[in-house]
């Protein structure tokens, strides 16, 4: 039988599948496995279990872990794989992929490409990363710094910049008062600086408009996507580097995606040893970066030759990613995010006082934690 996956529609997500796809299904009668693709924005608009109900195999986001165990999307991988095994990956993953798909005492998904909010410049606009949130200020004065707001990043950006700063995120109070005024503040006054338009634009289109022109020379915090920090991708390279942090203060907010096996898969030997491979040393080496994705092995985010062909993109963000922050995963989170989202950009464009705008948010995001079906992740807060 052939096995059905789906991922996302850019070649991070798809092209080092589709060539372990190849590379397994050569020579065989039937194909062992087929992956389907379709744009990010679609694992946000369809249920996830609409999705497990037509696939097979899933590439997901780790934050729609509360509402896919809530809705028994997912089966357990400790039924899948040795627990010596599951043990071996968690520990060669970096940061916190791993720990991210592991919801109410099982693991549900594996960590197959691992994405960070990152600071990215123009180098030669910018020769050195700038040291803290006021010289970045400075600078935004200068040049022209984006923030990336667009879809949930307005959200993400906030809880990115108050952990570092040492903040716990969740809890009662989803952020504490201080460092959350103090974000909200640093993002009203980039905002009022920003590049026209700049607040609309997704990571990718960011990372595009400061890759081809001139309209944008830093974003503090956004999801780094390798292939821009390569030579030949566009006519400017994109140098990326750690975020803004204080010595206690953890990373961007993580990213990436990973693995799962839905409830109507019934995987083979062969499926589970081929799904296995993917998190192996040389798949993860060679494979990943060479079609453009972004592993989730520590040993790859060190390795020489990746970091040459790469512009240095892992070893100039691997302490970022080692300290990324892990945002809530509890069901109904995807909501909060979204509305939060809106709220921000709402208070931005319109000037709102920040204790005003984190009234509203703590407002959302209790509403959110009583519906939650399951768990809460965030009482670490």
């Amino acid at each position: 039988m052939t096995f059905i996956g789906l991922t996302w529609d850019h070649p991070r997500g798809y092209n080092a599948l589709a060539e372990t796809a190849r590379r397994i299904n050569q020579g065989r009668a039937e194909p062992l496995i087929q992956w389907n693709k379709q744009p990010l924005e679609g694992f946000e608009s369809a249920p996830i279990a609409e999705l497990a109900d037509r696939n097979d195999l899933l590439v997901m986001d780790h934050p729609h872990i509360g509402e896919a165990v809530a809705e028994g999307c997912f089966l357990p991988l400790e039924e899948l794989y040795p627990p010596s095994l599951l043990e071996a990956w968690r520990r060669d993953s970096i940061g916190p992929s791993a720990a991210s798909y592991r919801w109410d005492g099982g693991t549900w998904a594996l960590p197959l490409d691992v994405a960070t909010q990152v600071m990215a410049r123009r180098a030669d606009r910018i020769a050195a990363p700038p040291a803290d949130w006021d010289d970045l200020i400075e600078l935004a004065a200068r040049l022209p710094v984006a923030q990336s707001l667009a879809g949930p990043h307005a959200v993400l950006s906030l809880m990115s910049m108050a952990a570092g700063a040492g903040a716990a995120v969740g809890g009662e109070n989803f952020l504490p008062q201080a460092e959350a005024t103090t974000a909200l503040e640093t993002m009203q006054r980039l905002y009022a600086l920003r590049p026209a338009g700049s607040e609309q634009l997704n990571p990718i289109a960011l990372l595009e408009a400061m890759a081809r022109s001139e309209d944008i020379a830093l974003i503090p915090l956004v999801f780094g996507y390798v292939t821009y920090a390569a030579r030949g991708h566009a006519p400017r390279i994109v140098t990326f580097s750690d975020t803004i942090r204080a010595p206690r203060g953890q990373g961007g907010v993580i990213g990436g995606t990973g693995i799962a096996f839905s409830r109507r898969c019934r995987p083979t030997p062969e499926l589970l040893s081929h799904i296995a491979s993917l998190l192996s040393a040389s798949t993860q080496i060679e494979t990943f970066p060479a079609f453009g994705g972004q592993p989730s092995a520590r040993s790859a985010w060190q390795d020489a030759g990746v970091n040459r062909n790469w512009g240095d993109f892992y070893r100039n963000t691997l302490a970022t990613a080692e300290t990324a922050l892990l945002r809530p995963r509890f069901d109904g989170y995807i909501a909060f995010q979204t509305a939060a989202a809106a709220r921000i950009r709402m208070a931005l464009d319109e000037r709102d006082d920040p204790e005003t705008t984190l009234v509203a948010l703590r407002t959302l995001w209790r509403r959110t934690r009583r519906e939650a079906r399951g768990q809460l992740d965030d009482v670490r807060g």
